[in-house]
C-alpha cells in the first residue's frame, strides 16, 4: 500500500507543472518590462547633473520615467513610532544621466542620550517595477475573464521590494528606496536620528537624514496580536515558480522566506486543502489534495496524511500555529477525486450535497480525520473552511460534519446567514457587510471570530496593483472602526506566470492573486496593509487601557478618529488622506 501511495503522491507533483509554460528563474536579477507612459521631457531638461535625492510619501506610486510630480526635496524623514512597531519611508532618486550601480546603507540611529537602535533594525530594499492593469471599464471591480489585455491600461507601477540595497539607475528614471525601521520593544523612548547614505561610481549623492520619536508605548510582537490575519497560501504556486518537485526539500527551502515573510505581518492561519481543485483550477497553480484517498478492493476508505502533516508541520515552524482552514466539503464543481484500487485508477464522484454518494464520501473521512487530527494536537484549532457556499449547501454540509464528530469547529467566508451563524466559529462576511451587533458582541464572549474580506469584486478598498497604497492601511482602520476581528484576502501568493515583471491574471485584475513575491520579497500593499494592522492593535491597546481607567474623554476621542472610515468615504476623499490624519491622532492619544 505504501508503494502506491508514494506513486500516487509523485504524480501529483507532476500534475502541478503540467501545462505551464516553464519560466526561466529570474530570482536575482531581471529586467523590468517596457514603461509606456509618456515622459514629460522639459522636466528631465529642468533637472541638474547630480543624482537628485528626497523622502518621499508611501502613499504614491512614482512614475518609473518621470521626475517625481510636484515634489519638494525633503531632507528629512519624521516619524513618530510606538516600541515594537515597524514604520516605513519611502526615499525617491532620480537622474537625468545614467549613474550606473547606485548602494544605499543605514547608520545607526542614535538619541541625545546616547541609546542606539542598530543599523541592523533598519531594512533597505529599492523598489521594482510591475506590470499591472486596472478596474473593469464599468469601474466596477476586476471580476471575470480578461483575455485581451489591450483592452485595459496596461502600465508599470511601483511594487515590488527587492531584498537588497543596490540598484542601477539608468538615465531619466526614479527609483524608491522603501526604507522601514524596527523599533526594537526594549529601547528607551526618545528622539532618534540617523542616516541614509548612498555611494555611486563618480557620483556624490547627498544623504538622507531619519528623525524617529520613540513614544513609550509599547506593540507585542506580531505573533501576539490580536489581530486575526487570513491570507491565502499557494504552496504549488512556489514549486512552479521555482521548478521544484512539490514536498521537496528545495520546495520547502523556496517557501521559507515567503512564509516568514507572512508571519511576520500577524498571520494567524494555515491554508490546507484537503481535495483536489477546491476552486475549480482558477489559479495559474491549482490546489491539490493533501490527504491522498484511497477506496480498497473491499470498499474501505484508507486515508494517507503524510503531506497534510509535512505541510501543517512546516507552517508552524515559521510561526503560523494558530488555525488550520480546511478546503473545501463545498467545491464549485461538486467533483471529489479518489483513487480506487479495483480499477488501479483515478476515479471522481460527482455528488451534491447531501446525496448519498456526497455523504458515503465525506464522513468516513471526517471520522478518521478527526482521529488523525486529535492524535496530532491539532483537532482544537483545525476549522472544516468553507467559502462563498449558498446557505442550504452550507446547512446540510453542517449536519454531517456535526455527525462525524460534534466537536468539530467549523470557518465560512461569505454571505451571513443567521440561521447558521451560531455553528460558524470562524465567520468573513464581504467588506461592506456586517454582523448584528448583539451577534458579533456574543460571538467575541464564545471566543468565536469575526471577520470580513475583500476580493476583485471590490473597487476600492483594495490591495490590486493599481490602488492606491494607503488603501491595504485603510483595510486595518476599517477593521477596528467597525469592530472586526481581522481581514481575510484570498491570495497571498498564487503567483502568475511571471510575478516579479507582470501582476495581470486572465481572470482578475493586476495584484488580486498576491501580495507577497518570490524569494521573500515584500510588497508596498503587503507592508502598508501590516501598518494598517499595527494600527488595529495600537487601537485595541488603548481602548482596554481607557476602558480599565474607566477614562471616557479618551475613549470618546479613540472612537471619534475611527468615525471617518466608511467605505462610502473613499468615493469622494483619498485613503492616506483618512489614515494619515488618524494616525496622527492616535499617536496623540
Amino acid at each position: 500500500m505504501k508503494k502506491v501511495i508514494v506513486l500516487l503522491f509523485g504524480l501529483a507533483a507532476m500534475w502541478v507543472g503540467n501545462g505551464y509554460a516553464q519560466q526561466a528563474v529570474t530570482d536575482r536579477d531581471y529586467e523590468e518590462l517596457t514603461d509606456s507612459r509618456e515622459v514629460r521631457m522639459e522636466e528631465w531638461e529642468k533637472c541638474g547633473d547630480n543624482v537628485a535625492v528626497s523622502w518621499g510619501s508611501t502613499d504614491v506610486r512614482y512614475e518609473k520615467k518621470n521626475v517625481p510630480s510636484g515634489i519638494k526635496p525633503v531632507s528629512v524623514w519624521r516619524e513618530t513610532a510606538w516600541k515594537g512597531e515597524r514604520v516605513n519611508g519611502v526615499a525617491l532618486l532620480w537622474t537625468k544621466q545614467a549613474c550606473g550601480k547606485v548602494t544605499a546603507a543605514a547608520s545607526d540611529l542614535k538619541s541625545s542620550g546616547g541609546d542606539v537602535i542598530p543599523a541592523s533594525a533598519v531594512r533597505l530594499g529599492f523598489v521594482r517595477y510591475v506590470m499591472t492593469d486596472e478596474l473593469n471599464k464599468d469601474k466596477r471591480g476586476t471580476c471575470g475573464y480578461r483575455p485581451d489585455h489591450t483592452l485595459f491600461d496596461s502600465s508599470v507601477v511601483a511594487d515590488v521590494i527587492d531584498l537588497n540595497a543596490t540598484q542601477v539607475l539608468n538615465a531619466r528614471e526614479t527609483r524608491p528606496l522603501w526604507v522601514t525601521v524596527q523599533v526594537p520593544q526594549g529601547v528607551k523612548a526618545g528622539v532618534y536620528r540617523g542616516q541614509i547614505r548612498f555611494t555611486a561610481p563618480d557620483r556624490k549623492i547627498e544623504p538622507l537624514a531619519i528623525e524617529l520619536k520613540v513614544l513609550n508605548r509599547e506593540l507585542p510582537a506580531p505573533k501576539d496580536w490580536a489581530f486575526r490575519l487570513d491570507l491565502w497560501q499557494n504552496p504549488y504556486a512556489v514549486a512552479r515558480y521555482h521548478q521544484v518537485p512539490v514536498w521537496s526539500k528545495e520546495h520547502f527551502d523556496a517557501m521559507r522566506p515567503v512564509m516568514e515573510l507572512l508571519a511576520n505581518a500577524g498571520q494567524k492561519i494555515i491554508t490546507a486543502s484537503i481535495m483536489h481543485k477546491p476552486w475549480g483550477g482558477q489559479t495559474e497553480d491549482y490546489f491539490e489534495s493533501m490527504v491522498m484517498r484511497i477506496k480498497t478492493l473491499d470498499g474501505r476508505w484508507v486515508y494517507d496524511y503524510a503531506v497534510f502533516d509535512k505541510w501543517i508541520e512546516f507552517m508552524m515552524s515559521v510561526g503560523i500555529n494558530q488555525q488550520i482552514n480546511c478546503y473545501t466539503m463545498i467545491p464549485w464543481d461538486l467533483s471529489f477525486q479518489y483513487f480506487d484500487q479495483a480499477t488501479n485508477s483515478l476515479q471522481m464522484v460527482k455528488a451534491g450535497v447531501g446525496t448519498p454518494e456526497y455523504v458515503d464520501y465525506w464522513q468516513p473521512f471526517l471520522i478518521d480525520f478527526a482521529r488523525h487530527l486529535k492524535t496530532k494536537g491539532w483537532f482544537d484549532i483545525t476549522m472544516i473552511a468553507m467559502d462563498e457556499r449558498p446557505e442550504e449547501a452550507m446547512r446540510k454540509a453542517i449536519r454531517i460534519i456535526r455527525e462525524a464528530d460534534p466537536a468539530y469547529k467549523i470557518a465560512l467566508a461569505g454571505n451571513y446567514h443567521g440561521e447558521i451563524e451560531a455553528d460558524i466559529d470562524d465567520y468573513c462576511v464581504a467588506s461592506g457587510k456586517f454582523f448584528p451587533e448583539n451577534v458579533l458582541q456574543e460571538r467575541r464572549k464564545k471566543g468565536m471570530v469575526s471577520t470580513y474580506y475583500t476580493c476583485c469584486s471590490e473597487s476600492y478598498p483594495n490591495t490590486f496593483t493599481f490602488s492606491p497604497p494607503a488603501e491595504a492601511a485603510w483595510l486595518g482602520w476599517y477593521a477596528a472602526a467597525k469592530d472586526f476581528d481581522g481581514y481575510l484576502r484570498w491570495a497571498y501568493n498564487s503567483w502568475t506566470v511571471d510575478p516579479l515583471r507582470d501582476s495581470r491574471f486572465r481572470a482578475f485584475g493586476g495584484g488580486d492573486c498576491y501580495l507577497a513575491y518570490p524569494g521573500g520579497r515584500s510588497s508596498i500593499r503587503m507592508e502598508r496593509l501590516t501598518e494598517g494592522i499595527q494600527a488595529y492593535e495600537k487601537v485595541r491597546i488603548l481602548k482596554e487601557k481607557y476602558t480599565k481607567e474607566k477614562n471616557a474623554y479618551k475613549l470618546k476621542m479613540l472612537n471619534d478618529l475611527l468615525k471617518d472610515f466608511e467605505i462610502s468615504k473613499l468615493a469622494s476623499e483619498p485613503a492616506g488622506n483618512m489614515v494619515n490624519k488618524a494616525k496622527a491622532a492616535l499617536n496623540k492619544l
